[in-house]
Order: structure tokens, then sequence, then C-alpha cells
């Protein structure tokens, strides 16, 4: 297995996140909420760490200042490691071409020279907004033993789920041979397709799987990705860079048969999210091997006046009131939920700061959600203040809202946008 020192890990923080308005309206992608307690960039460094990778630059450009300090308050290492998290938004330098990022391989060209260090052998490039658990080591074995010079982590997939993904066609011994960018017809499909025998002959259970998508999740030599991003202008490592390179050059896949998901839409971020406070989670947070961190921030417990909750997520420093009902919903950090609210199939992200009771008292309009609301299948941003008798929900089923208002409509789902503020007995129409 490899040591830290001669590994570093690029993680790449996406474009705009138009996907993901409005929960994109006021932060970069990376910094967005998960699980009631942590952030997506959370996901990814955690998996560093645990993989004994500790030298890290996180890639941003849009809106990085609170996914800055989440970074510097959360990733700190002492000073006999050598690690670090360093983000590196994008910069205007004397340098020609060094302006916003075009695409992911333009935002590791753009930073070269922090790859050029003697003691740098490969480079792991992660993207910042997927939900999975992964031991990179043996990803950084299997690159090694076949001799690649770039390796691709695969997830074998269905003709459904390929037709929205990547696939790669392989050769008997996990070489890349082709690659195709989601795949619309049988016949595009058939091109990539692989024996399902050969999955199972790896040890995994094809189940009738046939495809190998890509996740995302790329390792190169060190020398190799320099070579290739200097004397070509490709902007992206899965539209560009990878089909040129599995012409002359070995790639090889790594395979990965466990939870992933891409966290790129609305309805994904709410369905990843709800699925964490399932009775049985696909993604399970807590592993004492392997733990996902986020920031220390030495809240009090929850208290809760006489509420019903079922299937759900509390997280720390909530105040739940008398006669409230929580079914199948996370509740992020803070909340302040007064009486008699209902709360079904939702996420509410909480809030930055406490108010003190005396506070709460002389404000119109408290922090948090008022008496005898009723939020169902909704998404709450942080910092929201939901007046009295409020009702959030879907009930005519539109898709689509316009982004105007404190409340909009994703994916079919309505979205409290972030520091908002709804008045006594507001209604979604």
């Amino acid at each position: 297995m490899f040591g830290q020192s001669n590994v570093i890990t690029m993680v790449l923080g996406g474009g705009r996140g138009t996907r993901l308005y409005p929960l994109t309206k006021f932060r970069a992608k990376p910094a967005v909420p998960l699980g009631g307690k942590y952030r997506l960039i959370d996901i990814p460094l955690s998996n560093c760490i645990n993989s004994g990778l500790n030298r890290i630059y996180v890639l941003t450009q849009f809106l990085s200042v609170s996914l800055h300090r989440h970074l510097r308050q959360t990733y700190r290492f002492d000073a006999f490691s050598g690690g670090f998290v360093e983000l590196l938004a994008a910069q205007q330098t004397d340098d020609a071409g060094t302006d916003w990022y075009q695409g992911t391989a333009d935002a590791v060209r753009k930073n070269l020279r922090y790859l050029e260090q003697p003691d740098c052998e490969y480079v792991l490039i992660l993207s910042g907004d997927q939900l999975y658990r992964m031991d990179y080591r043996k990803m950084l074995e299997v690159h090694r033993r076949s001799g690649a010079e770039a390796t691709i982590a695969s997830l074998p997939v269905d003709r459904q789920a390929a037709r929205s993904l990547g696939v790669m066609r392989i050769d008997e011994t996990g070489r890349v041979e082709g690659f195709l960018e989601k795949p619309q017809t049988d016949d595009e499909i058939d091109l990539v397709a692989m024996e399902p025998s050969w999955l199972d002959a790896q040890g995994l259970e094809s189940r009738g799987r046939e495809c190998l998508a890509s996740m995302g999740i790329y390792l190169f030599n060190r020398d190799f990705l320099i070579e290739v991003l200097t004397k070509t202008s490709y902007s992206d490592f899965g539209k560009e860079v990878f089909p040129a390179a599995i012409r002359t050059r070995h790639v090889q896949v790594y395979l990965f048969d466990d939870y992933w998901e891409d966290i790129g839409t609305i309805r994904a971020f709410y369905d990843a999210n709800l699925s964490l406070a399932s009775d049985d989670p696909p993604f399970v947070l807590e592993s004492p091997r392997a733990p996902i961190y986020s920031r220390a921030r030495f809240l009090p417990p929850t208290i809760s006046q006489g509420a019903q909750i079922s299937g759900s997520l509390i997280a720390d420093g909530c105040r739940i009131g008398r006669n409230v009902v929580i079914e199948n919903s996370i509740i992020g950090l803070r909340c302040h939920i007064a009486d008699g609210v209902t709360i079904r199939d939702s996420i509410l992200m909480g809030a930055d700061e406490r108010e003190a009771r005396r506070q709460i008292a002389g404000v119109t309009q408290p922090l948090g959600i008022g008496s005898g609301t009723v939020i169902e299948g909704a998404i709450v941003d942080k910092n929201c203040r939901i007046g009295r008798n409020v009702t959030i929900a879907n009930a005519s089923g539109v898709a689509q809202t316009p982004d105007d208002g404190a409340c909009i409509v994703r994916d079919g789902i309505p979205v409290v946008v972030k520091d908002s503020q709804i008045p006594d007995g507001w209604k979604l129409p």
C-alpha cells in the first residue's frame, strides 16, 4: 500500500451548481449541508483521511466563503504529519490563461504547480458532491499492480442507469478500450456493454448489470497527468481527456460495488438525505473504522417538550415544542420548532446560531418554525424564519416555479431559500 507522502488529492468543487439551486444561491456546492450536521465536502475529505491521504487541495471558484470557513475550522493537522487541506479558488495571476475554470481538467491544469513537488508520484482527483464511502488505498493498489497510467473508479449499473452516466468498454484484464458519455439507445449501450459473467469472475455479483459507469473518481501517475494537461487544451476529464487517452495509453478500471450517489440535483439531494433516516439506510453514517468527520460545534443536546418522532435524524442543539409530529425527516443543527408543528418527509437544515430565549420573546418572527405550521415534502435551508400556521407542501404537484420569492419549487420539491422569512398564515399555492 502507498503512504501519504507520494499522493496528492484534488477535490473538484464544481461549477455554479445550477441544478442544486437555490441551495447554491449563497454557497459553493461542496458546502451544502448534508445529513443534519455535515457538508457535502466532508464525504471525500473523510474518505481521504480514513485512507491515510492527508495532502489535499479543494478547487472552487463560486461563493467559496462558507466552504473556506468550514475547511479552516474543521481540518487541522498537527505539525508532525505534514498534512493539509487547502482551498484553491480560481484567480488571476501573471501566467497566461489563469482565469475562471472552464472544466474539470482545466481546473487542475491551472493548479499544476501544486503537483510539481519532488515527492508527488500520484494524483487522486475527486468530486465534491458525491455520497459514498471508499478506501482509496485499494484503488491505488490496483493502479500500481496493473501498471496503468490512469485508473477510473467504476460502478456496475444496469442499462437504464447507464443512460445518465459515462460508460466504459473494457477488455478481460479491466483495461479501458472505449468510453461513451450517456448512451441513449440499446445499440449505443451494446457498444460498451460487458458480459455479466466477467463481473462475477471478479468476485462481484453481476445481478444482470452489464455496464461499468465512471464515478468521476480518477487516479493518475503525476507525470502523465502533467503531460496530458500541458500538451493539450482539453477542458474536461470525462468528455475529452479519457476518450483520447484510452487510444494510446493504459487506462484501468477499479471496481467499486457499494452505495454511491451523485448529488447533482435537488431531487437527488432530497432522496439521498431522507434515505439516511430510513430503517435500513443504504449509506450508514456511523462507522467506527471509517467515520464521517465534520466541525466540532460543542452544542448542547436536543431538548423535546413532547414530540412524536419516527424515522428521523435529529441533530444537536435543537429545541422541539409540545405536540410536534416529525416523521421521516432530517432536523438540522439548532432547529427551533414551536408547539403543534407537523414535519413529514422534509429536510430542515437548521441555523448557524441559536437565538437565546430572551431574544425570541421580543422578536415578532423568531428564527425557526412557528406554531401550527405544516411542512411536507420540502427542504428548509438555514436561518429561515417561518411564521405560525404556515403550510409548505406541494399539494398541486407543480414541477417548478419561478426563482423569485422565499419559497420556490424545484424537481417538485418546495425549497425555502436560506435566510428567508415567511409570514404567518402563508400557504404554498
